[in-house]
């Protein structure tokens, strides 16, 4: 996969700009708030249909201006594309693939891309729900159905909520949750054995980058640990789901919530047999993180037969030189990238295709 042209009007600070990209590595270079990140996420804008930034599109259009817009014309399997997406205050965006209108929960899995963010350091030792939206993002990009089956599931998830808090409030009857524990409990087992599938494979791939970064020191293993179950003896995920949610039924209604399902899971890491979490030097879960970043361009390649973009945020300056190497060296020629970063000095010995200098939103090369 490869982004030949990127064009922004209206969007974040850059009035009209019109990018043209090596296949290699590209540099956003310059210094903070000038506008490097705004180019990533108009990339992920492009591949994920949403910010990473912002739940408010409205701050995706420049301040004094009504519409924005995000085009890309990219090569997929050697055919190329084109994505457009506008922004519209107080409107729902537009969004048209090779000039034909796409609904946007489509958008999945037409561009692909990796974003890697500080953030993303967090990934292992942060909350529950990084790892799950980590996991979610990688097995939507590579199975765009999944993505469409978790959008119902949370929609489920939230209408059952809805009617648990009025079963609470006298305002409806208990009865009324059988159709919908029947229907989440399908739900919730096509997803749970997605996710279990996926992370087999991706603490493989993983496993592999950390043992060559550590030099074969140290043996990475990532597990799905289901909500509710200490064991992975639960037979069918449907009828275990189903039993499940029978049984804390009367804790459900007092709490409002639904306690079981894929939205209460969680990934757990271990290196060497030990809880990286828990026991892990930061090194260790840095190390780790970047095996997986790894690992996630391995698993998309795999699924879909060529790799994802990759977007790095700022990432460089929190990575050590070894693990700077290993990135550089795995993605060299390999990967289209591209990176945001205030020095060149991380650099000074990759090829890198091209650099753009980044002023007040002013581009040059």
């Amino acid at each position: 996969m490869r982004v030949n042209r990127l064009i922004l009007r209206n969007f974040r600070n850059y009035v009209n700009i019109n990018l043209e990209f090596t296949a290699n590595i590209n540099v956003f270079v310059g210094p903070n708030a000038q506008g490097k990140t705004n180019l990533l996420e108009a990339l992920y804008l492009a591949a994920m249909g949403r910010s990473h930034r912002t739940n408010t599109e409205q701050e995706l259009i420049r301040w004094d201006q009504s519409a924005a817009s995000v085009e890309v014309n990219f090569a997929r399997q050697e055919v190329e594309n084109s994505l457009k997406i506008k922004l519209i205050t107080n409107q729902n965006k537009e969004i048209l693939y090779n000039s034909h209108p796409l609904p946007a929960k489509e958008i999945i899995g037409s561009l692909n891309a990796i974003l890697f963010s500080p953030e993303d350091l967090l990934l292992i030792k942060g909350a529950p729900a990084l790892r799950r939206r980590f996991l979610d993002n990688e097995i939507s990009q590579a199975n765009p159905p999944y993505y469409r089956q978790l959008l119902n599931y949370n929609r489920m998830i939230h209408q059952r909520n809805n009617l648990l808090k009025k079963i609470r409030e006298g305002k409806a009857g208990a009865d009324l949750l059988e159709p919908w524990d029947n229907q989440l409990s399908a739900a919730a087992a096509i997803i749970t054995q997605k996710r279990t599938e996926a992370v087999k494979k991706l603490s493989m791939l993983a496993n592999l980058h950390n043992r060559k970064i550590t030099g074969n020191r140290e043996s990475l293993t990532v597990s799905y640990a289901i909500h509710g179950l200490e064991q992975d003896k639960f037979g069918d995920l449907h009828n275990w789901y189903q039993d499940q949610l029978n049984r804390q039924r009367r804790q459900d209604i007092l709490s409002g919530s639904t306690g079981i399902g894929p939205h209460r899971d969680d990934l757990n890491f271990f290196v060497n047999g030990k809880n990286l979490r828990n026991f892990g030097s930061q090194g260790q879960q840095r190390t780790g993180v970047l095996a997986l970043k790894l690992a996630e361009l391995e698993f998309i390649k795999s699924e879909t037969g060529e790799y994802p973009i990759l977007l790095l945020d700022d990432v460089m300056s929190e990575l050590d030189s070894a693990r700077r190497s290993e990135l550089l060296l795995f993605i060299r020629e390999r990967i289209q990238t591209f990176i945001t970063a205030a020095d060149e000095q991380y650099f000074s010995q990759a090829k890198v295709g091209k650099f753009y200098r980044i002023l007040n939103g002013t581009i040059t090369e």
